[in-house]
């Protein structure tokens, strides 16, 4: 019986758990995570109204996504990977999230000042959630949102930047431009953050600082070998890992999908894209059997849609900008929590 483990258990891993279990019939599958799975999409109103959702809506339990597989097939381990053994291909073990998310929430639920760094999509939208829950409970809360760029949300149009900037504006938050944070140091006895920006040296003083400078690799456990000078796992076409660290680089039968690669679109809906060629590539290294091998290509679509509050929206879709209803009816109605169940259960 050939044996996988899986590390990482969220929008690649689990979809390649599933596809293994149900196309390969004698296999052992251990789902390595160290929480249960978080439906990060709906982050910003998780985040910032505490009572807009259930944790059971958006922390649905991995295991009973599994139980329709024998139980010798698959197991789910709660923990840590702390290390990769490539001669042996073997991984060791070394939270609970529910109680993080609470603690995040009571934090920005006093905070009557916040400063947000870097102003991607995450940041539009967590900003217009939070000035939305501050007005309904009649909060005054200052919400400060720093951009590096000239623009927030520069990947797309002007017009579509200037749009989420005049909703924003609309819900009181102010958004400072060209300016990068270059520090942020909190008071160990005020508990006040001060933040300071790249402009003149300038500062702000905030309750509550978030940092949303994208995604950090998660490699503690990656052998130097894996990763590139920026710290990605490097993957080729067909997402195995290029080993190099030795002379010449070689691809190993340890695959790769998710954010961890050095993919440069770390989207969720990219991450389910290379877990269908993973899935699709290891299936032949377990069969034994030849099979069409899939390659993935991260192409330059983009598909956004950024809802600032619940009442107004801006995005891309396959180069034209979603009506903002249309966007209210499909992402800001629900943040897509209606889809958490999905996310966990064989498709």
């Amino acid at each position: 019986m050939s044996h996988v483990v899986i590390i990482g258990a969220s929008f690649a891993g689990i979809p390649i758990a599933h596809s293994l279990l149900t196309d390969v019939p004698s296999i052992k599958v251990t789902l390595l995570n160290p929480s249960t799975f978080y439906f990060t999409i709906a982050a910003p109103r998780i985040l910032a109204k505490q009572d807009a959702f259930r944790p059971e809506q958006y922390l649905p339990p991995i295991e009973k996504a599994f139980v329709s597989y024998p139980k010798t097939s698959f197991e789910f381990i709660k923990g840590c990977a702390s290390a990769i053994d490539v001669s042996t291909r073997t991984q060791s073990n070394s939270d609970n999230i529910e109680t993080l998310i609470q603690a995040a929430q009571a934090c920005i639920k006093t905070s009557q000042s916040i400063v947000i760094g870097v102003a991607g999509p995450i940041v539009v939208e967590l900003a217009g959630e939070l000035a939305e829950a501050a007005r309904l409970a009649g909060r005054g809360v200052s919400i400060t949102l720093v951009s590096a760029s000239s623009r927030i949300l520069p990947m797309l149009q002007l017009a579509r930047s200037r749009a989420a900037e005049k909703l924003l504006a609309a819900q009181g938050v102010r958004v400072l431009t060209n300016q990068k944070v270059t520090g942020a140091m909190q008071s160990s006895d005020s508990g006040i953050w001060k933040v300071t920006l790249s402009k003149d040296g300038g500062e702000l003083d905030a309750d509550l600082y978030i940092s949303t400078t994208g995604a950090l690799p998660n490699n503690e456990f990656s052998p130097m070998g894996f990763l590139n000078e920026n710290r990605w796992v490097v993957v080729d076409k067909e997402l195995p890992v290029v080993w190099r660290g030795g002379a010449g680089a070689a691809s190993l039968p340890i695959y790769v999908a998710g954010d961890i690669t050095n993919k440069s679109m770390r989207l969720s809906f990219k991450a389910r894209e290379q877990a269908a060629v993973v899935a699709n590539n290891m299936k032949p290294d377990t069969l034994g059997q030849g099979r069409k091998r899939k390659t993935y290509d991260q192409g330059n679509t983009i598909l956004m849609m950024v809802p600032v509050g619940s009442t107004g929206a801006t995005g891309l879709i396959f180069g034209w900008t979603p009506w903002s209803t249309m966007v209210k009816m499909v992402q800001a109605k629900d943040f897509l929590i209606s889809r958490a169940q999905s996310s966990v259960a064989a498709s």
